[in-house]
């Protein structure tokens, strides 16, 4: 397989599309909002990317699960695997690509995956815990497991930091480190090396760009939908803001510079995780954003062949 990465506006999957065209071959979608339906603009899933020429790129792992649902890692691994399976059997190499590492990683390194139930009385315990000691226990559970299967995202709101704590928590009691590994998917992986002033650029113009494209217009169509609002909030980022924006919480302008800050945030949180994952073992081979596309593309090939 071949692995493209990069923080959000990085321009990674305008690259993996023209990539697949060039093999003849199918991308899977490595980010964990673009697997819901109806929520295009705030995912960003330009699916006009997949058309290349007069080709036009088959894509996987996007618009699978309608919205208001949560879609979690044990599935995405799972469903990952029906498709890198099918792709491999018609002999094909699948392209990997997306900015959410943790779900890279998990096909990359092989992390075993089991459905973990709800522990109620865990959760009662947990309610009335600040999110600054729910972020605390979950790191001494994390250390204890010799777990890398959560990260910052994980604690951006206390619903999420429980969740993470309740799958830690069923991890050390009912698994031994062993059973937590599957076969690892071999990959070469390249990252989109983008400078911080180009990529800040790069966000701010693209979220102005959504807003004016109809990303207000879109959550409320999701609201009306009858997905609740709260609903909306744990997707965070666009979702987040714009949602607290359009039922009247915060103003226009409180959710443009909030918004604006986290997804600045977010792509530095990215960073962080591809160096760890680099720290961990994974060999990135790092390509310069400003590059052209022939350049990109010549170079990927040159170190497959390689």
């Amino acid at each position: 397989m071949i692995t493209i990465l990069g923080p959000t506006a990085s321009g990674k999957t305008m690259l993996a599309a023209a990539l697949a065209a060039d093999l003849n071959t199918e991308v899977i979608s490595a980010d964990s909002r673009q697997v819901y339906r109806c929520m295009d603009i705030g995912t960003g899933k330009d699916l006009d990317d997949y058309i290349v020429g007069d080709k036009c790129v088959k894509y996987h792992m996007i618009n699978i699960v309608e919205p208001g649902t949560k879609y979690n890692l044990f599935e995405y691994q799972r469903d990952f695997f029906t498709a890198y399976n099918n792709i491999i059997e018609r002999g094909l190499t699948p392209i990997l690509c997306g900015g959410t590492g943790l779900y890279i990683e998990a096909v990359l390194n092989g992390y075993k995956l089991f459905p973990v139930p709800e522990n109620k009385i865990l959760r009662e315990q947990l309610a009335n815990k600040s999110l600054p000691e729910l972020a605390e226990l979950l790191e001494s559970l994390k250390k204890d497991n010799m777990s890398n299967m959560h990260n910052s995202t994980d604690i951006d709101n206390k619903k999420r930091a429980i969740r993470a704590i309740e799958i830690e928590t069923y991890y050390k009691d009912n698994l031994k480190i062993t059973e937590r590994q599957c076969p690892k998917v071999n990959s070469l992986i390249f990252g989109i090396n983008i400078e911080r002033d180009e990529r800040r650029r790069r966000i701010s113009e693209r979220l102005s760009q959504r807003l004016s494209s109809g990303l207000i217009e879109e959550i409320k169509m999701l609201l009306n939908m009858g997905i609740k609002p709260e609903d909306l909030i744990y997707y965070g980022l666009e979702y987040k803001f714009v949602t607290e924006y359009v039922v009247g919480k915060i103003s226009y302008e409180e959710m443009y510079h909030s918004l604006e800050i986290a997804i600045h945030q977010f792509a530095k949180r990215q960073m962080t995780w591809f160096r760890g994952m680099e720290r961990r073992g994974s060999k990135i081979y790092w390509i310069d954003y400003s590059l052209s596309m022939e350049e990109k593309i010549k170079y990927i090939k040159t170190v497959c062949n390689k």
